[in-house]
């Protein structure tokens, strides 16, 4: 379908400038969009053929609402507002296949592939084995980058509010891969990404599988100094942060409010990533911060090839 740029730039500005509706109760509060005329809920991303989901724009309440006990959770204080502008994720955490993609397209040297078969035997399972650079690499050829901290537990907790999991405060095997087997959960290791239940975002395996990278530096006390819109985490670090918990961990790791964290230069079978596309890439094209990830989605209509991804199923 071809579509009047200066027509699709009108949608998209008002699409920026609707209101939040009223409050709806245990849900985060997301900006209303008329769904015929905001950016699609599902795109297909050129590079790496990943299926991405649209994460609208919105507020939540950061951190451990429900005051868990162990010594390990406090660095998830203190809870806190944070506003984010509206960002694609991958449904699926980049897996071994389109890691490899990335390998032989672009002459990256990574040599490591005997050790990741071991826990990741196909193509569709899982890229583990890579340090916080391997996964910046990836990003970056993709056209993509590494979540923020804000917004992968934004986008783990799916709409809900004040939730300890993904799905609700109650998690089983049925829901997510972790230590053990039983239920839906038949894998010692890893699981190929997407084999159990998504959140409300459409969202695979943010909680259990493998820990997922973010872009932000580890401190344990950001949460008291964090900005309310966008927060980016620290300037400086020695550690990135680690969300979601994985396969050889229990389920007290799979917390949507869990941190944990891991230096630039180790890698492991138990720590993998996804992407994303939104509000800091737009800065890159000296878009002003109001417009953000909404017109990202206009950009490949208007020849800005970094953002190239395809329409899924031929819908505007």
């Amino acid at each position: 379908m071809i579509l009047n740029k200066s027509r699709i730039f009108a949608v998209l500005l008002l699409v920026v400038l609707v209101g939040c509706g009223e409050d709806e109760p245990e849900k985060v509060k997301p900006k209303e969009v008329d769904a015929d005329e905001g950016p699609m809920k599902r795109i297909i991303w050129e590079a790496d053929g990943a299926s991405m989901a649209l994460i609208p724009a919105g507020s939540f309440e950061m951190g451990d609402s429900k005051d868990e006990p162990e010594a390990w959770m406090e660095g998830s204080h203190p809870v806190h507002t944070v506003e984010l502008d509206a960002f694609y994720m991958d449904v699926h955490e980049v897996t071994v296949g389109q890691f490899r993609k990335f390998v032989e397209e672009s002459g990256y040297v990574y040599n490591l592939w005997d050790d990741v078969a071991v826990f990741s035997s196909t193509g569709k399972h899982p890229m583990i084995w890579v340090t916080w650079d391997d996964a910046t690499a990836y990003a970056e050829w993709a056209g993509k980058r590494l979540p923020t901290e804000a917004e992968w537990e934004y986008a783990a907790r799916g709409g809900l509010s004040g939730k300890r999991y993904p799905w609700g405060d109650e998690i089983t095997d049925d829901h997510a891969n972790y230590f053990g087997t039983g239920g839906k959960d038949k894998w010692e290791y890893c699981a190929p990404v997407g084999s159990l239940k998504p959140n409300g975002y459409g969202l695979y395996d943010m909680a259990g599988n493998v820990f997922e990278l973010c872009s932000d530096w580890y401190n344990e006390d950001y949460y008291s100094n964090s900005p309310l819109r966008n927060p980016q985490g620290p300037s400086t670090g020695e550690s990135h942060v680690l969300r979601g918990g994985s396969c050889n961990f229990n389920t007290d790791f799979l917390r949507a409010a869990f941190r944990d964290y891991v230096g630039p230069s180790y890698s492991s079978f138990y720590y993998g990533f996804r992407c994303v596309s939104g509000f800091p890439a737009a800065q890159v094209v000296g878009l002003p911060l109001s417009l953000s990830s909404t017109v990202l989605t206009a950009l490949p209509l208007f020849g800005y090839s970094v953002f190239k991804f395809k329409y899924k199923d031929g819908k505007v």
